[in-house]
């Protein structure tokens, strides 16, 4: 018999087990119950400062026996949050029940009278939170004069304090509209206006008065709150604000005792050391109104007053250097002028930029999908469609002229290739002969079939019919073509300026401190320097200053000034006033370093008024000028229509940042478009840097252009088709340097074709050119017309016009000044938007 071995049952580590167990589930509990805690009150986070201020406000009592701010507090709360008004009307009365003098009973009526206004008001529909102060006033009246006739004596120093009060009230309900939204943080534009910042400066010093009386350990805790404030206030906005919040503070809980008179000037004048002490960081701010109380505390009250002054002071700064760094970071974004508002505001306008951008790429994007989608190759589906119509071709015949035929049958079931093959022989043969006769007929088509005559009428009819659906169609696909080149276009444009938008620039505080730092030394007052661009031969600067009418410091002074700081020419581009009376709006960029003369000479067919040539000479955007010369098909009104709107029409897409070539390709596809006659026209167009003489020729039917160069003169020709007569043009481009005083001479046909065959064209107008003495574009243009209008006999066969530019080096008005802080270098980023 086999023994059974036993195995003893581990209790000891099921214990363990146990225990481990209840632990984890007792520390996960805790952790519920925690985050729970946490949970709930960042839910009731505002419910629980309402019921706080509400509180206060209810305590609160200025000049011993006014207490205007409880429900001024509860009317504010009954009509912007309606469901918190039970909880501030509590809150209010059992801060009433603290006060120093009995009010609770006074308190509770204004606030039913307040609300039985806003019920009667509600039932007429006119219940509006601008009725509210002319309720608090109404309600704080009655309970006063009803009050003082049933209790006291009627006297006018009572009536008088009664109306104070309710004045108060009228003024405070203004004011808590404005300071409350802000104190729950309900506005999240992170800019607070002046009045704002006030209002809530008015809130603050309230809720100070409800602590008025509560002493713990020696020291009052209105005085260590108020310090405490001004010194937030100081760190964040500097001086002048940490002044004027202590100033605020300090009269109204004069207001409240009487005997604390001292504390607005010591208020003030501590908040503005502490203010002006803020770049040493939150001790130094501590010191600065450690500083401030005792200078004033031993100067004006006795020894024990300063020692507790002291100690309130340093209890004050305590809490300031325990309040956490993200309260002052919201607390600093929501007051002008500050560093974090500014950064806000800079993140703001990043996102709605980086958003824009974003839009604006997807505009892009769908418009180059449109032009993708137009301009779809149909090679296949052409084939694809001229097969069908061809098999329609021979079902229409075969339905007029097979139907009813007794060899049907036959031709169709055991001749069916043979009958299509010689159908669509003579289908060919119509297509290439559309007066194909009857009697052309080959024998073999007439054996195959009976009817064959009538066959080739039907043929021919479907032809015909085929050929008109063809120009139509072609129609079609040039407005297709169009459209897809222009929604190319507008792809391109918006990719440009998708990318301007995009661009990342660095802050340039230093460089525009330099600035203002010059401006000044140099006696201007200049209130704002904004630096758009430094990159070199792309400055922009937007500057505020004042000026004075007639004096034109902006090219006078500040121009030149700018030249020597940055190293190179400035100029004013723009100059408007502003809203402020005395200031204006000026704009510095750099100047060009070249310009372009233009002379222009023309003349009309036989003399005539109306001329079919057109010329242009724009300064494009971005530092480019455009010349260009069209010539329209024929004479007259209408070659002018035709030239004018081709120019016109290139202009306005030239400065729109559209390409060159794309632009006279958009050109060209609008003349096929626009009329079913047969129109075209010429164009002759140079684009000029203006800061690197780079020049960009282009030409379309147009005949050369010529180009002297001291005291040589060369042609230029490109031999691209005029724009109008093919659907897909191929746009050459002559790129090349022009140098200053260089002479670009651009002219129609009627004035290179007037010398008649006998000569060679391109010497004698080379001759003639570099036979002139003269450099002025206009004088050139009038000699070279007069000349040729003379050698043919005063005989004018077609319009003439002569385009001449110049190119010069640009001189400034004004030298520049130099600067005595010039010495040390002006940094430039090395990327700017």
């Amino acid at each position: 018999m086999s023994k059974t071995k036993v195995i003893p049952f581990p209790v000891n580590r099921l214990n363990e087990a146990f225990q481990q167990h209840a632990t984890t589930l007792e520390a996960g509990a805790k952790r519920w119950r925690y985050e729970r805690f946490k949970q709930l009150i960042g839910t009731r986070k505002w419910t629980i400062i309402i019921l706080c201020v509400g509180f206060l406000l209810g305590r609160a009592v200025i000049l011993e026996d006014l207490f205007p701010f409880a429900s001024a507090f509860f009317a504010v709360m009954y009509f912007t949050r309606p469901e918190m008004a039970i909880w501030s009307g509590t809150a209010v009365l059992a801060g009433s029940l603290f006060a120093s003098e009995p009010t609770t009973v006074m308190i509770a009526m204004q606030l039913l009278v307040i609300v039985l206004l806003q019920r009667g008001l509600k039932a007429y529909e006119k219940s509006e939170l601008n009725y509210a102060p002319f309720m608090v006033f109404g309600a704080n009246l009655l309970v006063h004069l009803f009050m003082t006739f049933v209790v006291d004596r009627f006297t006018w120093y009572g009536f008088a304090m009664d109306v104070t009060d309710a004045m108060l009230g009228f003024m405070l309900t203004l004011v808590f509209v404005q300071a409350l939204p802000v104190l729950t943080l309900s506005k999240r534009n992170y800019t607070l206006r002046i009045d704002e910042v006030v209002c809530l400066m008015i809130l603050l010093a309230s809720l100070m008065t409800g602590a008025v009386g509560w002493i713990i350990q020696g020291l009052q805790v209105d005085h260590v709150l108020s310090r405490y404030l001004v010194m937030l206030f100081a760190f964040v906005g500097g001086a002048p604000l940490g002044a004027s919040v202590g100033v605020v503070l300090g009269l109204i809980l004069s207001l409240a005792a009487p005997g604390s008179m001292m504390q607005m000037s010591l208020l003030a004048f501590a908040g503005l050391l502490a203010g002006l002490m803020r770049e040493g960081r939150r001790w130094a701010v501590a010191f600065g109104m450690l500083l401030g109380t005792a200078i004033l505390s031993v100067y004006l009250g006795p020894s024990t007053g300063a020692l507790t002054s002291t100690w309130e002071t340093i209890a004050a700064a305590t809490l300031f250097l325990l309040t956490p760094r993200g309260l002052t970071l919201t607390l600093a974004k929501y007051i002008p002028g500050t560093q974090e508002h500014l950064k806000s505001q800079h993140e703001y306008a990043k996102r709605v930029r980086d958003m824009t951008a974003e839009r604006v790429m997807q505009f892009s994007e769908l418009f180059k999908q449109l032009s993708k989608s137009f301009n779809q190759l149909t090679g296949y589906g052409e084939m694809r469609r001229k097969e069908e119509e061809y098999n329609s071709f021979i079902a229409a015949a075969c339905d007029k002229t097979c139907s009813g035929c007794p060899r049907q049958n036959a031709c169709w079931s055991s001749k069916y290739l043979q009958t299509v093959t010689w159908m669509n022989e003579m289908l060919h043969a119509v297509e290439e002969e559309p007066d194909f006769r009857e009697r052309q007929i080959p024998k073999r088509w007439k054996d195959a079939c009976p009817k064959a005559g009538q066959v080739l009428h039907v043929m021919k009819d479907q032809v015909e019919r085929y050929r008109s659906d063809q120009v139509w169609r072609k129609q079609i696909q040039d407005s297709r073509t169009f459209v897809s080149e222009q929604l190319a276009g507008v792809s391109k444009v918006m990719d440009d300026l998708a990318q301007e938008i995009q661009r990342e620039g660095r802050e340039m505080f230093m460089q525009e401190e330099q600035i203002r730092h010059a401006m000044e030394e140099l006696g201007l007052s200049v209130h704002h320097v904004d630096i758009l661009s430094l990159d070199r031969g792309h400055v922009e600067i937007e500057m505020v200053h004042s000026f004075t009418e007639g004096y034109d410091e902006c090219r006078k002074l500040i121009a030149p000034l700018l030249s020597d700081i940055l190293g190179e020419q400035i100029s004013v581009r723009d100059e408007r006033s502003t809203a402020v009376e005395g200031e204006g709006l000026v704009t510095f960029v750099s100047a060009k370093s070249f310009e372009v003369a233009v002379g222009v000479a023309a003349a009309a067919k036989g003399g005539g008024i109306l001329s079919g040539d057109s010329h242009h000479a724009v300064e494009l955007g971005g530092g480019k000028y455009a010349v260009a010369l069209s010539d329209g098909m024929g004479n007259g009104e209408r070659a002018q229509l035709e030239s004018s709107t081709a120019l016109t029409v290139l202009s306005q897409l030239l400065q729109s940042g559209m390409d060159e070539k794309l632009a006279i390709q958009s050109v060209n596809s609008i003349l096929m478009v626009r009329s079913p006659e047969e129109v075209y026209a010429t164009v002759d167009l140079a684009v000029i840097d203006l800061y690197s003489a780079q020049t960009t020729l282009m030409k379309s039917g147009s005949i050369p252009s010529f180009v002297k160069s001291g005291g040589d003169v060369h042609a230029v020709a490109i031999g691209n088709l005029p724009l109008g007569i093919l659907q897909d043009i191929d746009v050459e481009a002559m790129h090349m340097t022009l140098k200053p005083g260089d002479l670009l001479i651009m002219m129609s046909d009627g004035v290179y074709d007037a010398p008649g065959p006998a000569l060679n064209k391109d010497i004698w107008l080379k001759r003639l050119i570099a036979e002139m003495e003269t450099d002025e574009p206009q004088e050139i243009a009038d000699v070279l017309l007069d000349t040729v209008v003379r050698y043919s006999q005063g005989d004018i066969v077609d319009d003439m016009t002569v385009v001449v530019a110049r190119l010069d080096r640009h001189i400034p008005q004004w030298a520049t000044l130099y600067w005595s802080g010039g010495e040390k270098q002006f940094e430039r980023p090395l990327t700017v938007s």
